[in-house]
């Protein structure tokens, strides 16, 4: 059984700062590829960014390059996402997902190749 627990979100003015946590568990293997994405009401999901399993190849969206930074501790199992000078079109539900395939070349931007899902955490941006 695989399971992934977000935490980390909540309510933060424009201009401020959030991190985000993942955990990750697995019976049956532990190396993966994690990523980040979030949705918007309304919207389709969206990638944010994502992070190899040694952390070399790390992707990012447009729209958060420069503000959002993702790191990874194999040694506790977690994903991290640090998000800087915030906006409120960051407001969204912020999904974190592992897939089984790693590769420290090719990281998917792509939801569908993400195997692995967490239940989400609201982050909301105030103007």
């Amino acid at each position: 059984q695989v399971q992934l627990v977000e935490s980390g979100g909540g309510l933060v003015q424009a201009g401020g700062s959030l991190r985000l946590s993942c955990v990750f568990s697995a019976r049956t293997f532990s190396s993966n590829t994690m990523g980040w994405f979030r949705q918007a009401p309304g919207k389709e999901r969206e990638f944010v960014a994502a992070i190899s399993w040694r952390g070399s190849n790390t992707p990012y969206a447009d729209s958060v390059k420069g503000r959002f930074t993702i790191s990874r501790d194999n040694a506790k199992n977690t994903a991290y996402l640090q998000m800087n000078s915030l906006k409120p079109e960051d407001t969204a539900v912020y999904y974190c997902a592992a897939t089984r395939v790693y590769s420290e070349t090719y990281v998917s931007t792509t939801a569908a190749e993400y195997e692995y899902w967490g239940q989400g955490t609201q982050v909301t941006v105030s103007s």
